[in-house]
């Protein structure tokens, strides 16, 4: 990842590739600069599906994971009809949240249109109450995937 701060940080990462859809596109055909969010929702959810470890999955548990931080920087323009690549970076950290890297590549130049993040953290689903610390059935999912300290 181009992010500095994942060097020498234990992580699990996936890539997607979506096609540029009309609706994402603003009036000058290019995509529009909210729809990298959703774009980074649909990389997010691809790898909760790879990793075993999806929303609902952690809402099972009593849990929701909202955004509390993003942050994109934009680096070329994606247009109508083209592909982009999205990888996505699951960071390990001690603390009770999830930090997520991306990379997004225009496929057709080979460009990189973008980096961001997301920082999510655990809240009670009853109580909207904020996890300190890590949730037990996400310290075995980590130990599952032998990259927790």
């Amino acid at each position: 990842m181009s992010d500095e701060n994942c060097n020498n940080v234990k992580s699990l990462e996936t890539t997607i590739e979506l096609a540029v859809r009309f609706s994402e596109t603003d009036a000058m055909g290019v995509v529009w600069h909210g729809n990298y969010l959703k774009f980074m929702e649909d990389a997010r959810e691809e790898f909760g599906r790879q990793f075993k470890m999806e929303y609902l999955d952690v809402y099972g548990h009593g849990f929701f994971i909202p955004i509390v931080n993003s942050n994109i920087n934009h680096k070329a323009s994606v247009y109508y009809g083209q592909k982009v690549g999205i990888t996505v970076k699951l960071e390990f950290r001690d603390a009770a949240k999830i930090i997520f890297h991306y990379d997004i590549y225009n496929l057709d130049t080979k460009e990189l249109a973008a980096v961001g993040t997301t920082t999510q953290v655990f809240l009670h689903e009853k109580t909207r109450i904020l996890e300190l610390s890590k949730p037990e059935f996400y310290k075995e999912w980590e130990n599952k995937q032998n990259w927790s300290e």
